[in-house]
C-alpha cells in the first residue's frame, strides 16, 4: 500500500508557498505557527465608490441596486482566512468568520 502523507519538511514547504502565495494576493499574516502549521492571514474590505455606484443605478435606471447593495455589504467587509496542514500533510484553506 502506497503511502500518500507528506514528509515533516514537504508540509513546511507547501505550507510556506501556501502563504507567500496568500500575501502575494494581498493578505496580511497575522499570526503563523511553524510547529502546528497553521496561519491566520487578513485582507481589508474594499472601499466602494459611492458616487460612481449612484451614476450606474441612475443610467440602468435603478437595476444597479442589487449590485451596490452586494458591494456595499459584501465587498467591503474584511476577511480572515486560516491556512493549515491537516495532520495527515495536507494543505487546507478555511474563511473565518469576521464579526
Amino acid at each position: 500500500m502506497k503511502n500518500n502523507q507528506l514528509s515533516q519538511e514537504q508540509s513546511l514547504q507547501v505550507f510556506s508557498n501556501m502563504i507567500s502565495n496568500k500575501v502575494h494576493r494581498g493578505f496580511t499574516l497575522e499570526e503563523r505557527n511553524d510547529e502546528l502549521l497553521f496561519a491566520v492571514l487578513s485582507k481589508g474590505g474594499k472601499a466602494v465608490d459611492h458616487g460612481l455606484n449612484f451614476i450606474i443605478f441612475c443610467l440602468t435606471l435603478g437595476l444597479w441596486s442589487f449590485a451596490w447593495l452586494y458591494l456595499t455589504v459584501e465587498a467591503s467587509k474584511p476577511k480572515k482566512v486560516l491556512v493549515a496542514i491537516d495532520e495527515d500533510g495536507f494543505p487546507f484553506e478555511e474563511r473565518c468568520l469576521v464579526a
